[in-house]
């Protein structure tokens, strides 16, 4: 399962998806301030497990094809474990993901985004980058030093139904992807200039204060996120391009 591109494509996609709502949320909030305050009351006494129900009841059986890319069959596992990224997103968004539009909204975004992660790692593979081992022991070691033991580490791989293997494979399709990246897409180096209007048009919806941030403390964190906002526009672009010759059936 390659979940780092999964998160990616989820997190494009359902950003995509959240901005459309909050349109709509605006355009209307004037009409549904009585309603809202309704339903937050409700959502607030809403049972953790009832709720939790009605998300897992969205998934699908494990070995059900949801989807065939050039070939390639996407089973019922991949989806649930991007559906539950949406519905946590979403969730953490204050959005309710078992209503009726949302979830036909998702299981729909949830799909285009398993199809764009196929269609990329296909093309990866097709452009024929490898990842090295002593690349993917390096990443290994990082992630591991997070941890005060063997023990603790294994534990969270067993937390997240992980095996060693399965967890050196993701690194692999990683560190091909940041091959990918760094030499086919091509994307344009963020200047400094850009970070200050990113900074500038983020402050500048209040006055400054106390907990305002200075741009000198925070440039680096905004410069990483514009350079993952252009990442994400050249990806977006690649998959709709690899789109328009691929087969693809959609089969929920």
């Amino acid at each position: 399962m390659k979940k780092f591109l999964l998160a990616l494509f989820v997190g494009i996609l359902s950003l995509s998806l959240a901005a459309c709502n909050n349109d709509e949320d605006k355009a209307k909030e004037k009409e549904k301030e009585t309603e809202e305050k309704a339903t937050g009351e409700e959502a607030a006494a809403v049972d953790p497990e009832e709720m939790q129900k009605k998300l897992d009841a969205q998934k699908v059986e494990k070995d059900t094809v949801v989807a065939i890319v050039n070939g390639k069959e996407i089973k019922g596992n991949e989806y649930n474990d991007a559906l539950s990224m949406s519905q946590m997103q979403f969730t953490s968004m204050g959005q309710d993901p078992t209503t009726e539009e949302l979830a036909k909204q998702l299981k729909d975004y949830t799909l285009e985004s398993l199809v764009g992660q196929t269609l990329i790692m296909q093309e990866i593979e097709k452009k024929g980058y490898e990842a090295k081992e002593e690349d993917i022991n390096k990443q290994l070691d990082t992630l591991k030093a997070n941890y005060e033991n063997d023990d603790a580490f294994n534990e969270a791989l067993k937390a997240n139904n992980l095996t060693l293997d399965e967890l050196k494979a993701q690194i692999a399709d990683t560190v091909k992807y940041d091959q990918y990246v760094k030499n086919d897409l091509k994307v344009e180096e963020v200047t400094d200039k850009e970070v200050k209007e990113y900074y500038d048009k983020m402050t500048s919806s209040g006055e400054e204060s106390a907990e305002t941030p200075k741009y000198e403390d925070v440039k680096d964190t905004l410069k990483t996120n514009l350079e993952g906002q252009k990442t994400q526009e050249k990806l977006a672009a690649k998959v709709e391009e690899l789109r328009e010759t691929a087969k693809i059936e959609l089969k929920l």
